[in-house]
């Protein structure tokens, strides 16, 4: 493994749970006690002749609020609709929050789900990694991440970069920050996480030194260190005592397109300057709102990732302080352009009939807003936002009642999602099976959760 630490945020306790950790950067290492990039390697060889299709999946850590967002209810009483108005898109009868001024212009492109009906109700990712729930059946060695799926499936793209690559950062509410792992599909479709966790040791490890998660965004340096290190490999016989594994996970490493697409110097400026300005700044005990993320995330699937799944900052703001308000006008413009930024890059690159983009939190938050001018958390509604991947776009699926307490109008499950997102990769989630370690056949979503019919 390859590992760039990072500073330490600092120490504040969530408004739920959880304190705050050490962040860091691991490049190709995915933490998973002991196992190499090489044996991952070993393990999932490429497959020919597969068409590239891929799923950008971005999690918004904390459940977001549905009505300032995406879900406006503009009848409502005051204490339903809260401080933002609503606006129209160009699509007839679809509204937005004011916040998202660049969506409504684009809103053709988009597809709002209003009625994401199952949220688990727990603070973490879990259900937007892998569409269950936490506490029922579980198979011998766990379920895999959706990922994990599409690597099982699928199959790498080329021999350059894997299938399932992450850029979760390590979070202090541990729960926002865990990319899954690959369950009983075994280790070599676990998540190849960027920005993961810290190595068990660093005996194993390769570790860059003088490379912090501060001076990420100087990508020459960044390379500078990747050469030096080979350089420093090459001249100690290194390179030449490995197999060809372990020299395949050398080159992904230090020559190979998976440090090209990290490297954001190579990008058009004004295609990075469209994203908008990126702050590496942790949100407490959430995720830092890199917004070039995004980018980085297009750049990954060019050059070969199929699925790329990534933490977006932290939408948590129902504390004392009562910052609901506040955050929702620092937070969601600077997502409204990333997410616009993004759905572009892909139509104008001829991508989005190949790439299937999803955004969502773990649940919705409460129609009426509470004493401290904020809204608690509600997995009884929840949104999502879906583009790309071929799908027929400019819908909003689903209603809520009109206080935005419930689905009033066509529930959908996270499996549906997931099922739709599938489909977009070519993947017939319904009738492929992969055994259990116990033998017992598994299929992606359980029976009844087909894709979504209104867009595919």
């Amino acid at each position: 493994m390859l590992t760039i630490f990072g500073r330490q945020p600092s120490r504040q306790l969530s408004d739920c749970s959880g304190v705050s950790r050490r962040d860091f950067l691991t490049v190709g290492g995915m933490a998973l006690g002991g196992i190499t990039l090489a044996d991952t390697l070993r393990a999932a060889q490429p497959k020919a002749g597969l068409s590239h299709k891929a799923i950008i999946n971005i999690y918004l850590p904390g459940g977001a609020p549905h009505l300032d967002m995406w879900d406006p209810k503009p009848q409502a009483p005051r204490e339903i609709r809260g401080e933002f108005s609503a606006i129209q898109t160009n699509v007839p009868g679809i509204e937005v929050s004011e916040m998202f001024p660049r969506m409504a212009q684009m809103m053709d492109k988009f597809n709002i789900v209003r009625s994401l009906a199952d949220s688990d109700g727990l603070h973490d990712g879990y259900q937007c990694m892998t569409g269950r729930k936490r506490g029922g059946r579980v198979p011998p060695g766990g379920w895999p991440e959706a990922g994990a799926w599409v690597s099982k499936t699928q199959g790498p793209a080329n021999d350059a970069i894997p299938a399932h690559l992450a850029l979760m950062y390590t979070t202090g509410n541990r729960t926002w920050g865990e990319p899954g792992d690959g369950g009983f599909l075994g280790v070599a479709h676990a998540p190849f996480n960027l920005l993961g966790r810290k190595a068990r040791s660093t005996s194993d490890s390769m570790v860059l030194q003088g490379v912090t998660l501060d001076k990420l965004r100087d990508r020459t340096q960044l390379m500078q260190s990747l050469d030096r290190f080979r350089r420093q490999a090459d001249a100690k016989g290194v390179m030449e005592s490995m197999d060809v594994y372990a020299q395949q996970a050398m080159g992904i490493l230090t020559t190979s397109r998976l440090v090209d697409a990290l490297d954001l110097s190579k990008e058009d400026p004004q295609i990075v300057a469209r994203y908008g300005k990126s702050s590496e700044e942790f949100q407490r005990d959430g995720a830092p709102p890199m917004i070039e993320n995004f980018c980085v995330a297009r750049r990954l699937v060019e050059a070969g990732a199929r699925f790329v799944s990534l933490n977006y900052s932290r939408w948590d703001w129902h504390g004392p302080d009562g910052m609901n308000y506040p955050k929702c006008r620092e937070e969601c413009p600077l997502l409204d352009q990333g997410l616009s930024a993004l759905v572009s890059d892909l139509h104008e690159r001829g991508l989005d009939r190949d790439v299937a983009v999803v955004v969502w939190g773990e649940f919705g938050r409460t129609p009426k807003i509470n004493g401290n001018n904020s809204r608690d958390h509600w997995p009884q509604a929840n949104t999502a936002i879906l583009a790309g991947g071929g799908m027929r776009t400019g819908q909003a699926i689903g209603t809520t009642n009109r206080y935005g307490e419930h689905p009033s109008l066509r529930p959908v499950k996270f499996q549906e999602v997931f099922a739709t997102l599938y489909k977009c990769a070519g993947i017939d989630a319904q009738n492929i099976r992969v055994f259990d370690q116990s033998g017992v056949p598994q299929y992606l979503v359980d029976t009844g959760n087909e894709p979504l019919h209104e867009v595919i």
